[in-house]
């Protein structure tokens, strides 16, 4: 693990919440993306060398949804970066945590994902996160 990457935070509506993490940060966000797979519309703010991702969801299914439905708004994951997301998840699972999606899937941000189970993880959904470079898709 190198870093944090991101802190994930689910809200219910995008707009409003760009507007009060620019009045906090005192910059607006540098990016914004729907991930159509996922079911969710995100932004993302800079804060030293980690971000804040804001994700608002796009279907009533989709896990943000359901998120914020059971707990409200608020931190849904943090997010490292990795080098290489394939031997972590193998290191991980010999350590004992439970892997979501065992396979990396494309996130936002151009990043290769997966998330490990809250309950392997002192109740927090971690997210690894890998640059996509030219090879990778």
């Amino acid at each position: 693990m190198k870093k944090i990457e991101h802190i994930g935070i689910a809200v219910k509506n995008i707009e409003n919440a760009n507007a009060i993490y620019k009045s906090l940060l005192g910059y607006d966000y540098y990016k914004t993306e729907e991930v159509a797979s996922e079911g969710v519309k995100t932004s993302f703010f800079t804060c030293g060398e980690s971000k804040i991702e804001l994700l608002e969801a796009t279907k009533e299914d989709s896990p943000i949804a359901k998120f914020i439905e059971k707990r409200g708004e608020g931190i849904h994951h943090i997010a490292f970066a990795v080098d290489d997301i394939y031997s972590e998840i193998n290191r991980l699972k010999k350590e004992g945590f439970i892997v979501l999606n065992e396979t990396p899937k494309k996130g936002a941000d151009n990043k290769l994902v997966v998330f490990l189970h809250p309950k392997s993880t002192s109740g927090v959904l971690v997210e690894l996160c890998q640059e996509i470079n030219n090879n990778e898709k």
